[in-house]
């Protein structure tokens, strides 16, 4: 694909034509710049943003920030397709960071993007822009780091303390009914492939690794703790398939291994113990879905037989 790159003269002439054409909301948008600001220390250095933003570009982190409430006008396109946010996100309009007209039309107050993004300098021309490193932090630091980026540490805060509390206590309750040797794997579907993954890759990884304490098979910690995720072909899923396995589905791929005997005699299968979620509805790890995958592990563990 073939990237946009705007000069920063062309983004200033766009800049002013957008306020030229906008007499009828001078005063809103005088309102807005106006708008008190605070220093958040990013990965690059201290960026001043605005204390209270009220037109965020999110073009990654969005559902961090739709779990603070953060007033968000733009996001990413995976985002937009993800089931969980589709109530928020109605009248969201979807960019990215080659799109910078669409960009500046959207008249961001701050905008919040990855480092392997290009046109970084540009986006920090049009809003104050904080890029963040994907996988860097820890999925409950990365909260924070939002929180404190949206003047809203203290809901941050808040939050953290009561899922990791209310998912350790899940977590016992399952290890006492399950028992403390069981172990459980997190396997997803590929078009010709699957993937097995670590502690830390979404998926509800996080709960049921880091906060329940739930145990992993030794050959999915060999391979996959580390590194993530690790692909293994569908005739190897037995090696890798724990006493309960939770299975992301991705309805967009082949999933007629599912039909194979290779599926069907794994232990986990025959004793009904494969809990499915929704690859589309699983791939954050931020408030909003991990609330929701919570709820259906608490239930396929717990109000099963």
């Amino acid at each position: 694909m073939k990237k946009l790159v705007v000069p920063f003269a062309i983004i200033s002439m766009l800049l002013l034509a957008a306020c030229g054409g906008n007499d009828a909301s001078e005063g809103e948008e005088n309102q807005v710049s106006g708008n008190k600001t605070i220093t958040y220390q990013s990965e690059s250095g201290p960026v001043d943003v605005p204390e209270n933003p009220e037109r965020i570009i999110a073009l990654t982190n969005a559902p961090n920030v739709l779990a603070l409430e953060g007033k968000v006008v733009g996001v990413d396109e995976w985002t937009n397709t993800n089931p969980l946010f589709e109530q928020r996100l109605e009248g969201i309009e979807v960019v990215s960071e080659e799109n910078l007209e669409k960009i500046i039309e959207l008249d961001p107050d701050l905008i919040i993007a990855g480092t392997h993004m290009s046109n970084l300098e540009q986006l920090s021309e049009i809003a104050p822009t904080v890029a963040f490193t994907w996988g860097k932090l820890d999925y409950l630091t990365q909260q924070l780091e939002i929180g404190k980026l949206l003047n809203k540490e203290d809901e941050a805060k808040e939050w953290m303390d009561d899922f990791k509390g209310r998912a350790g206590a899940a977590g016992d309750e399952i290890r006492e009914k399950i028992g403390e040797d069981a172990t459980v794997s997190v396997l997803e579907t590929g078009d010709k492939e699957m993937y097995v993954f670590g502690d830390n890759y979404a998926r509800g990884t996080e709960i049921l690794y880091q906060e329940m304490k739930l145990s992993m098979p030794e050959k999915v910690e060999e391979l996959a703790l580390e590194s993530g995720v690790y692909t293994l072909s569908y005739e190897l899923i037995p090696e890798f398939a724990g006493d309960y396995v939770v299975l992301s589905k991705n309805a967009d791929v082949d999933n007629s291994f599912m039909e194979t005997d290779t599926w069907k005699n794994i232990p986990a299968v025959q004793q009904d113990r494969v809990i499915e979620i929704n690859t589309k509805a699983s791939t954050y790890s931020d408030p909003i879905t991990l609330e929701h995958l919570l709820e259906t592990f608490e239930k396929a563990f717990l109000e099963s037989e």
